[in-house]
């Protein structure tokens, strides 16, 4: 849909070029309108690990309608009550935590999609421009829309990895190394060679399946040589964070 740049998002994936983003956690509208405006391709909403509410959440998205730039929403786990009513809201993608097996991404990809391939239920809304689309043209995008993407963070993941990225409708993974290394024993160690081997394992498995892949980067030349589809560079905060100390230590000269 033209309304979340879902279109502009997938055609620099598949131009072979990454998409960059910016993960969103401040309440703010004007952040992830800030966002677009900077120019980067997408935002992580993250209703896991903040204080959003869905009210923020559809502010945020509404936010990025004057840009070109895809909202995402990560939701905070893999529950129909959870995922519903951000669906509705017409993000252009849905990141799905802590997904372990084929089955548990099922059941999130039947949240994400109407009858008979899903369980979704029917709220029209933003989906349809508030009466200005037909629904028949609506229906016939959201057999693709939003993206529904599958977090890969835990060592369980990895050993059934082959079975979820035959699930259909799957649309990317999103790599989520610190859990990761938690479920190894290896906690807050994303940088450890083994965590390192068992990435690098998830992404030559993902592009032979042909199914894109991305992540939170935290140490962007590392990632760069994974090939990532999309990466998430910094956090608003931490954005703001950076800059500020950079701007405090260049004026005190250090």
């Amino acid at each position: 849909m033209k309304i979340n740049n879902f279109e502009k998002f997938t055609a620099k994936v598949e131009s072979g070029s990454c998409a960059l983003g910016m993960v969103i956690t401040l309440t703010d509208p004007a952040v992830s309108e800030l966002a677009g405006d900077a120019g980067f391709d997408f935002t992580w909403i993250d209703m896991e690990h903040s204080p959003l509410t869905i009210q923020d959440v559809s502010g945020h998205i509404l936010a990025l309608r004057g840009t070109d730039c895809a909202p995402f929403v990560r939701v905070a786990g893999n529950d129909p009550a959870l995922i519903k009513p951000v669906v509705d809201l017409a993000p252009a993608g849905i990141i799905v935590p802590m997904i372990k097996s084929a089955e548990e991404l099922e059941d999130a990809v039947s949240a994400c999609r109407y009858p008979p391939e899903g369980t979704r239920g029917c709220g029209l809304r933003r989906s349809v421009h508030y009466g200005a689309k037909p629904t028949s043209v609506y229906f016939a995008e959201s057999d693709r829309e939003p993206l529904i993407i599958a977090q890969i963070e835990h060592i369980e993941a990895v050993r059934n990895l082959d079975e979820i990225l035959k699930v259909k409708h799957l649309g990317s993974i999103c790599i989520g190394p610190y859990d990761l290394s938690g479920s190894m024993n290896k906690f807050a160690s994303p940088d450890d060679p083994e965590v390192g081997k068992i990435v690098d394992e998830i992404c030559e498995k993902a592009h032979q399946a042909g199914v894109p892949v991305g992540a939170f980067v935290s140490d962007i030349e590392v990632w760069r040589k994974r090939n990532l589809n999309w990466a998430a560079l910094s956090t608003d905060y931490g954005a703001i964070f950076r800059a500020s100390t950079q701007m405090i230590n260049q004026f005190n000269g250090k």
